[in-house]
């Protein structure tokens, strides 16, 4: 295989006009046709981090950009919501040992920090083999920029920009607390990850992280400097929200004169430690009246029915089936926190927390894992809602019943809230991914 030149891109992309304007008149509007943008995704299953890559996507494209959603799988529950604004690519997987060459090809020198994650494995990590397929893409469209999400597409992101020789922008960003994240792992792979990354990721045009936790882990954990990583919050707080939040319900739970509802919503993984969740309410529904109500995907297709099925099983050995309901994927989960009595999130680790944003911009009163990160920033060390020790569902119990007791003021969580700008978290990431300086 023929090895390119290697080339960098560190420069602005220019935009003719104040880039990051609110309105948006038609000469800047075309100007920025010019320019396309790519996001890179596995999949469309619905976690935090996919939602936020498409409301940038969507909201960039509504601002006049060209922008393309490069997809490994065109799978999960967000495929039916993708904005017709987005131009939606499907790359092809090619065989392992081909996908191999590329990363080996992409950087001959850097073969000690590929050799055991990358090349050695016979089973490397799965978005491996859509390198080729990628290299090709950046080659053949030339996009100005490219904006990545996950460690380790991030790394195949820039190996692929270096193989194909492209003045491609590169912005890798990171949705998770990456130290917690590995060490919660079996995967021997990961072990050899941060060498990788600390070689790859200052090849990189700019680094995002979502909170000053993810940023502060990752510099410590890869050896980067701290200075080199950009914190951008996510956009949590949709422009559409209000109106969603007010949306009807069709569950009996909600009727008036019902139990209050104690509200989850996360993918089923063993990240957001649902299982402490449950013994917590088993605790809070000994004392009084209450239901679980939990939305969330399984973490993949091969787990749809046995996450559910695990947590049904608990919810019976702790004789609290009955006020327990899973019901899966919800396009409108704010509909459900706007009649929630509190919002908890048991995560053991998070990387933002969007869903405590949305919650108090819904006015739900909201308890948290005091995880890292993400949740002690967002609600300012326990100023904005209760914080708890990670799998304590003692004290979980005890702030859930504190929040329906002593609910506070639902204005104040909402302006609370709107600390976390919409409008702010797009024009940081427009401002990135030109390479101009954050407003």
């Amino acid at each position: 295989m023929k090895i390119p030149q290697l080339i960098a891109s560190n420069n602005a992309i220019p935009v003719t006009g104040n880039s990051l304007s609110k309105n948006h008149p038609t000469e800047l509007r075309a100007s920025r046709r010019e320019i396309s943008i790519a996001f890179l995704l596995p999949d469309l299953y619905g976690g935090g981090l996919q939602r936020v890559m498409l409301t940038v996507a969507d909201a960039l494209a509504q601002r006049g950009y060209s922008v393309t959603l490069l997809l490994c799988s065109n799978t999960g529950p967000l495929r039916e919501q993708l904005p017709e604004s987005i131009k939606l690519i499907e790359l092809k997987a090619s065989p392992t040992w081909q996908a191999q060459l590329y990363a080996l090809a992409a950087d001959p020198s850097g073969l000690r920090e590929l050799l055991r994650p990358v090349i050695l494995p016979r089973k490397p990590f799965k978005t491996l083999n859509y390198l080729p397929a990628l290299t090709r893409y950046l080659r053949r469209e030339k996009p100005a920029v490219l904006l990545t999400a996950m460690s380790y597409i991030n790394v195949e992101a820039i190996l692929a920009r270096r193989l194909a020789a492209v003045p491609t922008r590169i912005v890798v960003s990171e949705h998770t607390h990456l130290s917690t994240w590995r060490t919660m792992s079996q995967d021997w792979r990961r072990h050899y990850l941060p060498m990788l990354m600390r070689r790859t990721y200052l090849m990189a045009d700019a680094i995002v992280a979502v909170s000053d936790g993810v940023a502060d882990d990752l510099a410590a954990h890869i050896g980067i400097p701290r200075q080199a990583i950009t914190r951008i919050y996510n956009p949590a707080i949709l422009p559409d929200l209000p109106d969603k939040a007010r949306e009807a319900v069709e569950h009996p739970w909600f009727a008036p004169g019902a139990s209050p509802v104690v509200l989850a919503v996360g993918r089923l993984g063993k990240q957001k430690d649902f299982p402490t969740l449950l013994r917590a309410f088993a605790r809070v529904r000994a004392t009084r009246p209450a239901r679980l109500m939990m939305l969330g995907a399984a973490t993949g297709p091969d787990k749809q029915d046995k996450q559910p099925t695990k947590l049904m099983a608990l919810a019976a050995e702790l004789g609290i089936s009955d006020a327990v309901a899973l019901l899966g994927f919800v396009s409108n989960p704010f509909a459900y926190m706007s009649r929630a009595a509190v919002l908890v999130l048991s995560s053991i680790y998070e990387g933002f927390g969007n869903v405590l944003v949305e919650a108090m911009a819904c006015g739900c009163p909201v308890v948290s894992t005091d995880c890292p990160s993400g949740p002690a920033e967002i609600l300012d060390n326990g100023q904005f809602g209760w914080l708890v020790p990670i799998g304590d569902d003692a004290a979980m119990a005890k702030a859930i019943c504190a929040a329906l007791d002593t609910p506070p003021d639902r204005e104040q969580l909402r302006a609370r809230a709107a600390a976390f700008s919409f409008d702010r978290a797009i024009d940081s990431y427009e401002a990135i991914l030109l390479g101009n300086s954050i407003p």
